[in-house]
């Protein structure tokens, strides 16, 4: 009886692994799904999502294909940029979101750092800084650390020569590594830092 209590929970946990990542990534798309849908009112089920998809796609266009609608955004952002108060949220959001999707992707180097030496301990980040001088901190570079499981992470400063650059993935397998708190299944082809 003991045995078939131990294959009925361990066969309970492997449903659970296969169950969980499925039902929490529909239940993130319905969520995202449901509230956008739901920002314009009085509209169709279904109909407010797919009206927002298309004006924010009209937007995107406009605001990249024609001049004049390129004017009109880069006037609208100025505007944002310098209005005291909003300037300090909207630039702050502006950065971040270019960060991971604009032309500037700021998450593209990246770097295992050297955050102790005994014991010897290596984090995954990415290079934000190349260099440091104009802060008055020569030979030292800025590197992003993301929180695992999060949105979130933190920044350190370092001497350049506790940072080096990881050759064997590429900035989306290293982010996924780090965001996973290193359980993605690329750890094992990954070389450890040199």
């Amino acid at each position: 009886m003991r045995r078939f209590a131990a294959i009925l929970f361990r066969s309970f946990l492997q449903g659970l692994l296969i169950i969980s990542p499925i039902a929490i990534t529909a239940y993130v798309i319905y969520s995202v799904f449901d509230s956008v849908d739901t920002l314009i009112p009085y509209f169709p089920r279904g109909l407010g999502f797919v009206s927002i998809i298309c004006v924010v796609t009209i937007v995107g266009y406009l605001g990249t294909r024609l001049f004049v609608g390129r004017l009109l955004f880069e006037g609208f952002d100025h505007l944002m940029e310098h209005t005291p108060g909003v300037k300090y949220i909207y630039s702050s959001i502006k950065d971040v979101l270019d960060s991971f999707v604009g032309d500037k992707k700021k998450f593209n180097k990246p770097v295992w750092i050297k955050t102790s030496e005994s014991p010897e301990m290596w984090r995954i980040g990415f290079i934000t800084q190349d260099d440091l001088s104009d802060s008055g901190m020569p030979g030292k570079v800025a590197v992003y650390m993301p929180h695992s499981y999060a949105i979130s992470g933190w920044v350190v400063i370092s001497e350049a020569h506790n940072v080096r650059p990881i050759t064997n993935m590429t900035a989306a397998e290293a982010m996924k590594f780090a965001v996973s708190g290193g359980v993605t299944s690329h750890v094992e082809h990954d070389k450890e830092p040199r």
